[in-house]
């Protein structure tokens, strides 16, 4: 899709390999979708909420229909769907691949654990060169990065502030008495940290030092669950269904990334079957990528980009200041193979998709534009997130023939490129 116009693009030729993925067996009757949350601490029904929510309201606008039941499989937090679009009837289960207790874990920091985290993130960003290169991609979410430290210091400032003033009134007792200003402190922290609802600034930091905590290597519990994720997704291939398709959103893309280069690698995609789609949504890879150590993920990122088992489709919108819009995370990360094919970097065109009143509504808002991946258009185009899960075509089927967004970025930036060797956990 154009992110100027909103409208589809059209390739100069269709490759063999994308013709393999989708348009000869891509209706769908049965579908398994698996969708990966960003850093979120908040339990997945939320999600299904949304999803029910949403999905009514594209409905209603786009003219077909869209029903959820509960969940009925055995697994993971999900729900079931019956839509009928396009004339055609189809039932999806869309199960959450859950990992909000391991986010929960990471943001179980005190006032001084998170400001330590604050100096520590800051510096692994800035003494790497990462967040120089960052700013070389998208300002969005590099601002959004800088937020909490920010934030944060001027929360300490405010602090500290009324602490002098205060201490300045003690004196006037007595001079020794100046020092007990101090103790407002941790008070005034604290209630700006009972406030984080509305400021965000402990939430994000929490989330950026997670990834940073390791230089951009994953740690061990991260690791054991998307082993846990990849066994799942495995069992759903050897089902009989006509897709199996993965959503990551947000930081969940880079983990869905990983998962499935690990589930290729390991010979779990069976030839004849479910056809694998992968759709990533509002990614932040760079983030990740850039670090040093995020050996793993560039490695995954590089072998992901050539394999001919999945179709990628990346969708990002320059209105979503979270996210690395139109930034092919493959290229950007400097990886990029001679023989890439993937992901397809597209914009969900926000300007165009949303209508006037709608944009002014959600300009600002900018924790809800990160979200509006998975909402309503009331100016749908191509891209329309409940056909995609609901409706009767694969992903490869709908987007088989698209060409990427003429506006992408993808030129190497990254200064770190290591990655580690397919299948054998060593360094190139």
């Amino acid at each position: 899709m154009d992110a100027k116009t909103g409208s589809p693009e059209r390739p100069r030729e269709v490759s063999e390999e994308l013709q393999a993925c989708g348009t000869s067996s891509g209706t769908v009757k049965n579908r398994r979708v698996f969708y990966i949350p960003g850093f979120d601490p908040i339990h997945p029904r939320r999600y299904r909420e949304l999803y029910r929510k949403e999905s009514t309201a594209q409905a209603k606008i786009s003219g077909y229909e869209v029903a959820l039941h509960p969940k009925r499989l055995d697994g993971p937090y999900g729900w079931h769907v019956k839509a009928a679009i396009d004339g055609e009837e189809v039932e999806s289960d869309v199960q959450v691949l859950y990992w909000a207790d391991l986010v929960r874990g990471g943001m179980d920091q005190g006032i001084l654990q998170t400001y330590l985290q604050l100096i520590r993130t800051a510096w692994i960003y800035i003494a790497s060169g990462a967040l120089r290169r960052l700013m070389r991609l998208r300002k969005g979410p590099v601002i959004a990065a800088l937020y909490p430290v920010v934030f944060l210091l001027v929360q300490l400032l405010l602090a500290l502030g009324l602490a002098w003033g205060l201490g300045q009134g003690f004196a006037l007792l007595h001079p020794t008495l100046a020092w007990g200003g101090l103790l407002i402190v941790p008070f005034v922290l604290r209630w700006f940290q009972k406030q984080d609802g509305k400021f965000f600034a402990y939430y994000l930091m929490h989330d950026y030092a997670y990834s940073a905590q390791l230089n951009g290597a994953n740690p061990p519990e991260l690791e054991q669950r998307l082993v846990e994720f990849r066994g799942v997704i495995a069992r759903a291939l050897q089902e009989d269904l006509d897709e199996v398709l993965i959503v990551g959103h947000s930081s969940g893309a880079h983990l869905a990334v990983s998962i499935l280069a690990d589930l290729i690698r390991a010979g779990q995609v069976p030839e004849r079957g479910a056809k694998l789609g992968f759709l990533s949504l509002g990614q932040v890879v760079p983030m990740v990528s850039f670090l040093p150590a995020a050996d793993r993920l560039r490695g995954d990122l590089y072998y992901l980009s050539t394999r001919e088992e999945l179709f990628w489709y990346d969708v990002t919108a320059p209105g979503d200041g979270c996210a690395f819009a139109l930034c092919d995370p493959v290229a950007v990360s400097g990886v990029a193979p001679d023989n890439k094919r993937w992901p397809v970097v597209v914009s969900a065109a926000f300007t165009q998709t949303l209508s006037p009143s709608r944009w002014g509504e959600l300009r600002w808002r900018f924790f809800r534009l990160h979200f509006q991946y998975l909402c309503a258009f009331d100016r749908p185009g191509d891209y329309d997130y409940f056909r995609i899960t609901a409706g009767p075509l694969t992903l490869a089927a709908r987007y088989t023939g698209r060409r990427a967004s003429a506006s992408r970025i993808d030129v190497p930036v990254s200064k770190y490129t290591s990655r580690r060797n397919e299948g054998v956990g060593a360094l190139e």
